[in-house]
């Protein structure tokens, strides 16, 4: 991926905050800046007046966390994405809390807490539709003889509790392994995330072959943080991916599904997409529509997933709402839409084709992402309607209109036309259809190109006359 310095309103604040911060060390840390500091040699901490984070920024829910478990004798953090997004002065999407106490005694601590997970035991605290995520501290698993990993690394079981300390070494970022200490306002470092803040630098804390190998889903990870903040990836951290990026066939199909709703549903679609495609990820997780991508036809290139990310993320900026089954149908159009003439060409009737087609993709493509059931129905039914928009003469087109995912699949509709296919006459009559009402509606449907289907009339034999005696059916063995 292309490097690029990070354009962002906080930076000169933040620049002056690291600089300043040298005078506030309480334990100096080695390595900072250059990378990840080791463990043992103390954290780097950066008191209130040289940091931008304020409790009145913070969820007054995290805050009630804080406090009671502090007051109940624990040690409890903000942690994660909500302190790097406010110290880069941008408005977090949640907040997490890390402690000392276990999953267990948080939820003696309280009430409105439910335990969740096997892989990874975590608390979620409920205040009516806030969840805050409560983690225990953690250490690095693969130094336990008897740890639960594959052949590959990739560790499987990770409850292996720690300090403060063994839990920032564990985590994947040093920007995501910066702790706020509500009890005295103050920032924990002990990674260097706050110079790779101020550099915009995207670093994987420990080695990174291990780390991708220990879980392959970092990798995606990094391309996420280093796209959505405008990072560049340190070069030992970029290093290994297309080495590596084969261990995503590994990863559980439903855990992949939650990681491309995050990459392509989060305003960077279009950049993400390049990005996966740039490192060699995007082949594990949509493999037929990447190998079609690579292919050129009537020498123009399949541009319609780029089309359809930038339409997404446009979506998003403007405030609207997007679907998975949108988002799906379009990364999966080309194998669909090549399989369906294939099955034309074979003699197939076009809305037959069409529901075969949409249903031999989603078969395959769920051993590489899943994708739930409703999201399914709703991706094929925006296929379906592909072919049969065709159909628009007469009380077909009203027919059509009044389908619930008509809406979806005309979107899809301009979108094809947009890319390039051959239907922009096909978009623009529906486009007019839409804009008429009425009478004017019905006469512009009577004018539509093709014929009207018309159900064939059955001929009835005429009854027999009043009082008219029924022939009778002669005797086949009957002689003249």
């Amino acid at each position: 991926m292309p490097s690029s310095s990070p354009r962002n309103r906080a930076k000169p604040r933040l620049v002056q905050w690291v600089q300043s911060a040298t005078q506030s060390v309480i334990q100096a840390a080695k390595g900072i800046g250059g990378g990840s500091a080791r463990p043992g040699v103390g954290p780097r901490i950066v008191a209130r007046d040289h940091h931008c984070v304020s409790r009145a920024q913070i969820s007054p829910n995290a805050l009630k966390v804080l406090y009671r478990l502090n007051q109940a004798g624990y040690d409890a953090y903000l942690v994660g994405g909500g302190v790097r997004d406010l110290l880069l002065e941008r408005e977090p999407k949640d907040f997490d809390v890390a402690t000392s106490a276990t999953p267990e005694q948080v939820r003696d601590v309280f009430r409105n807490c439910r335990l969740i997970g096997r892989r990874f035991r975590l608390a979620h605290v409920h205040f009516g539709q806030e969840i805050i995520e409560v983690a225990t501290f953690r250490r690095d698993a693969s130094q336990d003889e008897d740890q639960l990993a594959t052949e590959d690394g990739q560790v499987l079981r990770d409850n292996v509790y720690g300090t403060l300390e063994d839990d920032a070494f564990r985590r994947d970022f040093s920007i995501n392994a910066l702790y706020y200490d509500v009890r005295d306002f103050t920032v924990v470092d002990y990674c260097g995330g706050m110079a790779d803040l101020e550099a915009g630098t995207l670093r994987l804390i420990g080695d990174p072959e291990q780390r991708y190998r220990e879980d392959p889903v970092r990798m995606l990870r990094a391309i996420r943080f280093a796209v959505k903040l405008g990072f560049r990836l340190e070069k030992n951290t970029e290093a290994p991916i297309r080495e590596l990026s084969s261990l995503l066939a590994n990863i559980p199909p439903a855990r992949l599904f939650e990681e491309v709703l995050k990459l392509f549903h989060a305003g960077q679609a279009a950049q993400s997409f390049e990005a996966l495609r740039h490192y060699d990820l995007f082949q594990y997780l949509f493999p037929e529509t990447d190998r079609l991508l690579s292919e050129e036809e009537e020498h123009f290139p399949h541009v319609f997933v780029a089309r359809a990310l930038e339409n997404t993320d446009l979506r998003i900026a403007e405030g609207m709402s997007v679907n998975p089954a949108f988002l799906f149908a379009a990364i999966l159009w080309e194998p669909v839409r090549q399989r369906i003439q294939q099955q034309i060409e074979q003699g197939q009737n076009p809305v037959m084709a069409s529901k075969q087609a949409g249903a031999e993709i989603l078969s395959e493509q769920r051993r590489h992402v899943t994708l739930l059931k409703r999201f399914a129905f709703a991706a094929q039914e925006i296929w379906e309607l592909q072919v049969r928009f065709d159909r628009r003469r007469g009380k077909q087109a009203e027919r059509l209109f009044a389908h619930p995912r008509f809406r979806a699949a005309y979107d899809f509709l301009l979108l094809r036309a947009e890319a390039g296919e051959p239907v922009q006459e096909l978009a623009d009559w529906w486009t007019q259809y839409q804009n008429l009402e009425g009478a004017a509606r019905e006469s512009y449907a009577s004018e539509a190109p093709g014929k009207s289907k018309r159900r064939k009339r059955r001929r009835r034999k005429p009854s027999p006359a009043a009082g008219a005696e029924a022939p009778s059916t002669p005797d086949p063995q009957a002689t003249e």
